[in-house]
């Protein structure tokens, strides 16, 4: 199945050698397939076209340290994090700062006073701050959609931020030319919502893992 996935997004990166998110896929899969060189120039050549693309940063530094190059790694985490601590993107700056950490570095200083102590003032209060970003946001209604992972988007994720995604992904189905008529299709649109939300794939588990066993009790 990976081996289908690269494939494809082999062709999609050739084909379109400008859409950054046929890239970021590309160097994703080969990440997971453990294919660090190629990994890491895949996410090298998307930062080059999305260079705010806080999760590139993260994986493109994953995919140098397992390629044996730590001092590039070093340089492009240092760099993902404070991009993503300047953006809100608390997700990868946590998982960036954990990378880094693992290799004896800690993470540069950056300050976001002000979004930290507002985020600290809401929850204080009683009121909503989302998990992604960190920052205080409005809480949704409802869950976006049925099913567990719909239920935890709703306790975690901000509508502003889900509002946002949307966008990201309707950017993700017309680069990629995604048709949800195919299953495979519809997993590559979820993969890039998980990863935007900061869903990981441990937490994923835990979520289908309680909604089988709430099923079968």
């Amino acid at each position: 199945m990976n081996a289908d996935r690269i494939a494809n997004f082999e062709r999609m990166a050739q084909a379109d050698p400008s859409n950054e998110m046929a890239h970021f896929s590309l160097g994703n899969a080969y990440l997971q397939a453990g294919r660090h060189a190629e990994a890491a120039a895949s996410l090298e050549r998307c930062l080059e076209l999305a260079p705010e693309m806080s999760k590139a940063w993260q994986l493109c530094g994953q995919a140098q340290l397992g390629a044996g190059w730590a001092d590039k790694a070093v340089q492009t985490l240092n760099r993902g994090y404070e991009i993503a601590a300047r953006k809100g993107d608390r997700m990868p700056q946590q998982a960036i700062a954990e990378l880094l950490k693992g290799i004896g570095r800690e993470p540069p200083k950056v300050s976001t006073p002000d979004a930290d102590a507002a985020a600290e003032a809401v929850r204080a209060s009683g009121g909503f701050v989302c998990s992604r970003t960190g920052r205080p946001g409005t809480r949704m209604d409802a869950p976006p959609f049925r099913g567990p992972v719909g239920a935890w988007i709703q306790e975690n994720i901000s509508a502003e931020t889900w509002k946002a995604w949307i966008g990201q992904g309707t950017k993700v189905i017309n680069e990629l030319r995604l048709d949800f008529s195919r299953d495979r299709d519809q997993e590559v649109y979820d993969q890039h919502m998980h990863e935007f939300l900061g869903l990981d794939p441990d937490m994923l588990a835990k979520l289908r893992g309680g909604a089988a066993a709430a099923q079968g009790g």
